[in-house]
């Protein structure tokens, strides 16, 4: 377990406090991984907006990139809370695992999409030429294609944080593969 603690309210900055605020008022509760960022006096809200950036990309194609990058990258706490959030957009249990293992078979379009993702994630951004002229065949422009890895970035940020400092998870637990 993490010898790295994820701070409350009042161990936070002013302005933190005021976006704890904002997202107890939105989500809830403030996940680990967002108070864990308030560490930093700016990191959380410069996570914060650019995760919730406009994008070419449906809210499901996001959960589709972010739960990919999430299990290529080892990160627990992202597979558990995409998984939720996956779930909320419309996925089942089973679509979340396969999606999860890089295919998408009830869905063509999602599948293309899986698997550029992975493609870009393995391979540092140099995608395979098949997974690209997948993607775009299957309808995605080279504007989605910035926007998935805008998404890919925003992921590896978190999957980096939560592999790095291992704060307990607050979702319920992706099941391993």
């Amino acid at each position: 377990m993490s010898t790295f603690n994820v701070p409350t309210r009042e161990e936070v900055s002013a302005n933190n406090q005021a976006i704890f605020d904002n997202l107890e008022k939105g989500l809830g509760f403030v996940p680990n991984l967002y108070a864990y960022f308030a560490k930093s006096e700016t990191a959380l809200g410069d996570y914060l907006a650019f995760q919730n950036r406009k994008s070419s990309l449906k809210a499901k194609e996001r959960e589709v990139v972010n739960l990919i990058t999430s299990q290529i990258n080892g990160c627990n706490y992202c597979q558990s809370a995409h998984t939720v959030l996956g779930k909320m957009n419309g996925f089942t249990d089973d679509q979340v695992i396969e999606l999860r293992k890089g295919s998408a078979a009830f869905d063509t379009k999602l599948d293309a999409l899986v698997k550029f993702t992975a493609s870009v994630v393995e391979n540092k951004g140099k995608a395979t030429p098949e997974s690209k002229t997948a993607f775009f065949n299957a309808g995605y422009t080279e504007v989605n294609m910035i926007d998935v890895v805008i998404v890919v970035g925003d992921k590896i940020v978190s999957n980096y944080i939560h592999n790095l400092a291992d704060f307990a998870i607050d979702f319920p637990l992706a099941p391993a593969l």
